[in-house]
């Protein structure tokens, strides 16, 4: 069994080449530069990601400053009317007299 394997590997390794040390620095330099693109994608993913959680943060910010800032705008209408209300109430009062 041992002796038609090795026959296999001999035969297979004289009809298609065997690889030879520059093949095999061929492709350690590509596995090599296909990690460093890879390093470079997950950084720039990484970075994207960092906008983009910033840009969540500053828009849940002002989100919450339009609310306050609406809410500001409701108490200050509730106001009015009052104002309002009690001007009417006063006018009213001087007209009965």
């Amino acid at each position: 069994m041992k002796k038609q394997l090795i026959l296999a590997l001999v035969l297979a390794c004289g009809l298609a080449g065997c690889a030879t040390t520059s093949d095999l620095e061929a492709v350690k330099a590509m596995a090599q530069q296909a990690q460093a693109d890879a390093a470079r994608a997950q950084q720039t993913a990484d970075n994207a990601q960092t906008a983009a959680n910033q840009a969540s943060d500053k828009a849940q910010a002002a989100e919450a400053a339009a609310n306050a800032a609406a809410s500001r705008a409701d108490a200050a209408e509730a106001s009015a009317n009052q104002v309002n209300e009690k001007i009417d109430r006063m006018f009213k009062k001087s007209m009965m007299k």
